[in-house]
């Protein structure tokens, strides 16, 4: 019986592209589901593939058929499943076999189930796998976290599937344990702020100018060879411009205005306050979506709840550009700073360089922006910060202008733009010298007693308050 060089158990879509793409690379795979009759026509399908997919139907057999040390990947859902599925599968190994999670994990349980796993003298990796199922069958962006012998052992085979840019392979080693999940979760986070400030735009548009869907992917598919140029932009622009074939009408406006989210945006921001980190921008990606699931509140409020009097001119295209520009470099240096937040506070030494660089192909939030932070990272930034890096300080002196006019137009119009002005505000909270959070020490101190810092001296203070 041929033995295999990995197995990839879970057959979902994602499951199914990455083991695809390992066996379409040479490499024997072993494939295995929790539901047995998915296994056979997956195999059947791709027999042009030969031996290098090996079908396992029972848990054991999976375990049998791949080599030694045996690298078992799973590729299902990473919470109570996971954990079940671990159960099962660490009895049946042995000492320097490895378990690869390529799921969506919480990177605290990813910490929690290195520990468990490594004290059997198993490896353990988390691994953060970007591009949806086109990118995990043709090419994906990968993040690992692991012991340095983890990786050298599967770099052979992640950098042979992996994404490219200019010839680079879109996957690292970024550091041990939860690292990989960790800087995956982040990119989740930088995705939902990018596409809920697309989505403001989009809505300006729409509700602000009464462009039609068509007109709105003709400006997307402008700004998609300029400084925008991304592959969430190429999204954009072609989801605008498909027709429902029942109705001839636009795809986008026959879809019910409510949106799904798997966590992950809500896990960045829940760590960013844990590290003292502003994620204003992912936040209202996040509440922004939960605020789209309550459509019977939204309906009755519109026609409950007074709205704006004023009415603004809609933005030029040019200006509606500089102001998305604006927000996607602050979302990016909040979601830079909260991973260096991470690093320093587990030690994991993450190179925010070769993060932006992995993110260049295959990801999700690919762009050509994530190039200009690359360099940026790679120079000296002020107070370490990617906020502050001279590249990005023109490049926001040339678009912050607009974000305001944008933001401001939309406030008088009565238009939502959560993540936009998040940015803004962040902005400038970071750029006062001189901010109001003393007022705010000394209301603390006149109800609590907390005591503060003087400007005039060192030490712990109280007031006489009153």
């Amino acid at each position: 019986m041929k033995q295999a060089d990995i197995g990839v158990y879970g057959l979902g879509t994602m499951g199914r592209a990455l083991a695809l793409n390992l066996a379409e690379h040479g490499f024997a795979t072993a494939v295995a589901n929790r539901e047995h009759d998915w296994i056979a026509p997956f195999v059947e399908g791709a027999s042009h593939l030969g031996e290098n997919l090996l079908p396992a139907y029972d848990l054991e057999t999976f375990v049998t058929r791949l080599a030694k040390p045996r690298v078992v990947l799973f590729m299902i859902p990473s919470g109570a499943p996971l954990d079940a599925m671990l159960a099962q599968v660490l009895p049946l190994l042995e000492p320097g076999d490895m378990v690869v999670d390529a799921g969506n994990a919480d990177f605290n349980d990813t910490m929690r189930r290195t520990r468990e796993v490594e004290a059997r003298g198993l490896s353990y990796v988390g691994m953060g796998v970007s591009g949806g199922a086109r990118g995990a069958r043709h090419g994906p962006s990968m993040m690992v976290g692991g012991t340095p012998d983890s990786w050298v052992r599967l770099q052979p085979i992640l950098t042979a599937i992996a994404a490219r840019f200019e010839g680079d392979p879109c996957v690292d080693h970024l550091g041990p344990d939860g690292a990989g999940h960790f800087v995956k979760t982040v990119h989740n986070g930088i995705e939902y702020a990018d596409m809920q400030m697309i989505a403001e735009i989009y809505g300006l548009l729409r509700d602000g100018g009464g462009w039609s869907a068509g007109d709105i992917a003709a400006l997307f598919r402008d700004w998609s060879s300029g400084a925008l140029a991304s592959f969430l932009v190429d999204v954009t622009a072609i989801a605008l411009e498909e027709p429902d074939p029942e109705t001839g009408q636009p795809m986008v406006d026959m879809i019910q205005d409510k949106a799904g989210q798997k966590g992950t945006g809500r896990w960045t921001v829940i760590e960013a306050l844990k590290l003292g980190q502003s994620a204003s921008t992912i936040e209202g990606a996040v509440a922004a979506r939960a605020w789209s699931a309550n459509k019977s509140l939204r309906e009755t409020a519109a026609t409950t709840l007074p709205g704006s009097d004023l009415v603004g001119g809609l933005p030029g295209s040019q200006m509606l550009e500089q102001a998305l520009l604006a927000g996607r470099i602050l979302s990016h240096a909040q979601g830079f700073g909260i991973l260096q937040a991470a690093s320093d506070q587990h030690g994991w030494s993450l190179n925010l360089a070769r993060v932006a660089e992995i993110w260049r192909a295959g990801c999700i939030i690919r762009s050509t922006l994530l190039n200009e932070i690359g360099a940026a990272l790679n120079e000296d930034m002020p107070q370490g910060h990617l906020l502050l890096a001279p590249r990005m300080v023109e490049a926001l002196e040339g678009s912050v202008p607009a974000l305001r006019h944008v933001v401001a137009s939309a406030v008088q119009t009565g238009l939502p733009v959560p993540s936009l002005a998040g940015a803004l505000a962040w902005y400038d909270s970071v750029r006062q010298a001189r901010s109001s959070a003393n007022l705010i020490q000394a209301q603390r101190d006149v109800f609590g007693a907390h005591g503060f810092e003087r400007i005039d001296r060192t030490g712990r203070f109280n007031g006489e308050w009153g």
